[in-house]
């Protein structure tokens, strides 16, 4: 398949910087207190507008129905709120590791909202489509809203927050963590104090879905452990993905180089184990998207 034809829209990474677990609702759902971080990262969503009102995908993804597609359904939920007559093809290049804690599917169908919002001429709000967006997953607002968060509430109050220049390293084990198991698990702290943005600051935070995964995951344990050796590591989520912050690229770019070149992470974590670096955002490419 060519996708000359097609219009490619950027949907990069995010990464959590810390994750505090502050209570529980009556519903079942968890309050928490994180910072969402945009990185320059992430999947490529190729878009090709029809007139005929069909939307496809341009290939199968093995064990993800084309109905339960996230990027389908990012488009099917646009075009039955706004009645559009259009259509569009849609294809996906992966990057993003999936089952990493780093947003992969959520920015697809963030991005494919904010595409079609300008390919369909519908001149949505940022509010209406973070609305929209929330039908779809918790973390899908994130990407529409387009900047580094603060974030509390279930995951959907998000507030613009200024961070540093700063470079990561990002590495994920090959292995499936249960996200529902992690926070159904009796070991997890649901009662953290409420933090501010002056102690995340100071980094006075920490992960609270950390401590459990670790226990259960003994390869994540090895990935934090080896990647503290060049600079403080934290989980990202509920895992499986692992980053570590770095000043300039050059560094980031050499701890990477020792994962691919000499494989001694995979050695001493026994599994494999994928990796990138990155830069952070300050805002999404497609913040423009929406008014």
């Amino acid at each position: 398949m060519t996708l000359q034809d097609f219009q490619a829209y950027p949907a990069p990474a995010k990464i959590n910087l810390f994750l505090h677990i502050t209570g529980r609702r009556p519903d079942g759902y968890h309050l928490l207190q994180s910072v969402f971080r945009l990185l320059d990262f992430g999947d490529t969503v190729h878009i090709r507008p029809r007139a005929d009102q069909a939307i496809h995908r341009t290939e199968d993804t093995p064990g993800v129905p084309e109905a339960s597609d996230l990027c389908i359904r990012a488009a099917h939920l646009l075009k039955q709120h706004t009645g559009s007559q259009l259509g569009a093809d849609i294809h996906v290049t992966k990057r993003t590791p999936m089952g990493g804690g780093l947003g992969g599917g959520s920015s697809d169908a963030a991005s494919v909202l904010l595409a079609l919002n300008r390919l369909w001429k519908l001149d949505l709000s940022r509010d209406e489509m973070i609305s929209l967006g929330l039908k779809l997953g918790a973390d899908v607002p994130f990407f529409i809203f387009g900047e580094n968060a603060w974030v509390e509430g279930i995951g959907e109050k998000l507030t613009s927050i200024q961070l540093p220049n700063t470079y990561y390293v990002v590495i994920t084990p090959r292995i499936h963590i249960s996200t529902a198991e992690i926070f159904a698990s009796k070991q997890l702290t649901r009662d953290t104090n409420p933090t501010t943005i002056a102690a995340f600051l100071r980094d006075l935070v920490h992960n609270d879905l950390e401590t459990v995964v670790r226990r259960q995951y003994p390869e994540v344990e090895k990935c934090i452990d080896w990647l503290s050796q060049f600079s403080k590591a934290c989980m990202s989520g509920s895992g499986a993905s692992v980053f570590a912050a770095f000043d300039n690229q050059e560094a980031a770019k050499a701890v990477l180089a020792r994962i691919n070149e000499t494989r001694e992470l995979q050695q001493y974590a026994e599994c494999d184990v994928s990796g990138f670096h990155a830069k952070g955002l300050d805002k999404h490419p497609l913040h423009s998207f929406a008014n």
